[in-house]
């Protein structure tokens, strides 16, 4: 059975340590959680729509539903979460926005102008036009955890998670976070139909309503884990955020050096020599206050022959 949590009056734009949790869920438990268009629901109803300044209010985008409290989570625990399916809305959008994106003239905050395209989303494929037709690959843009202390807004990230905009984290990954708060305090929103590497556009790729379907697990925590990891069927993952853009991907390669040296038997250099020759990394965003890097390693380089 799977238990759904309505977005309705439980949308919030900080992840914040101090948050009145919506609902109490357990770990193995299926939820189905909605979650909101990142900007204005109710502005997007077709693909005539468009965005305009009278209905963006900054910072109150990327709203997400929660937080929801995990029975038995505990400060100093891991909490895994894994994201089973993701249905989505049948519009979404994209869209320029002056200030927001990877070329933001913040003098005049004149850029390109305007524009919005708003695009159906069905049949497994966005409708770019009559004539192309882009596959879905559908994922959570933000993901998190309560922080340490305070709040981080929805358009930011850290250690804790939040706006990572991450295309691995969609259906069949597991996301695993530090708790910091007794309850772990999850939120999730910001769903994209499609993300390309960069998100160069910051008012989005397709960004859509979704209603996500989840189970969480209590796990050890890993030694030396501090930002998220992120297991699919065929890679692990570690990332980074941060600004330059070259911290974001030092931390990235860190985390996974330690993970590397923790858990697969390699030494420090020797997980640092390997990633030299099979590291997959990228940039996943470099719009959000601080830009986020990946470091993959492909499961089946993991297998240690002698053993």
């Amino acid at each position: 059975m799977i238990r759904t949590i309505s977005k309705d009056g439980n949308l919030k734009y900080a992840l914040a340590s101090g948050e009145p949790c919506i609902e109490t869920i357990r770990p193995g438990e299926m939820i189905r959680i909605e979650c909101e268009i990142n900007c204005n629901a109710g502005i997007i109803t077709s693909t005539d729509s468009k965005i305009t300044p009278a209905n963006v209010h900054f910072p109150f985008v990327n709203p997400a539903t929660g937080p929801l409290f995990v029975e038995g989570a505990k400060r100093g625990q891991a909490l895994a979460v894994t994201i089973h399916e993701m249905e989505l809305d049948e519009i979404g959008y994209t869209a320029l926005y002056p200030g927001s994106g990877m070329f933001p003239d913040w003098v005049r905050n004149k850029e390109f102008g305007h524009h919005t395209r708003a695009m159906r989303v069905s049949d497994g494929v966005v409708h770019w036009s009559d004539t192309r037709k882009l596959p879905i690959k559908p994922m959570v843009g933000v993901l998190g955890v309560a922080p340490v202390h305070g709040g981080v807004l929805t358009v930011d990230n850290g250690v804790h998670g939040g706006n990572l905009d991450v295309q691995e984290i969609g259906p069949g990954s597991t996301i695993t976070f530090d708790v910091h708060q007794d309850g772990a305090g999850l939120y999730v929103g910001d769903c994209h139909a499609l993300q390309g590497d960069g998100e160069c556009v910051g008012m989005g790729a397709t960004e859509i309503g979704a209603r996500v379907t989840f189970s969480v697990a209590l796990v050890d925590k890993p030694t030396r884990l501090t930002w998220p990891r992120i297991e699919t069927a065929t890679h692990i993952a570690t990332l980074g955020c941060a600004r330059p853009l070259e911290d974001a991907m030092r931390t990235a390669f860190q985390e996974m050096v330690y993970w590397l040296a923790d858990e697969y038997g390699f030494t420090e250099v020797e997980a640092y020599l390997f990633l030299g020759q099979i590291a997959e990394a990228r940039c996943t965003q470099v719009v959000n206050p601080k830009y986020t890097y990946i470091c993959k390693v492909a499961k089946n380089l993991l297998n240690d022959p002698t053993a």
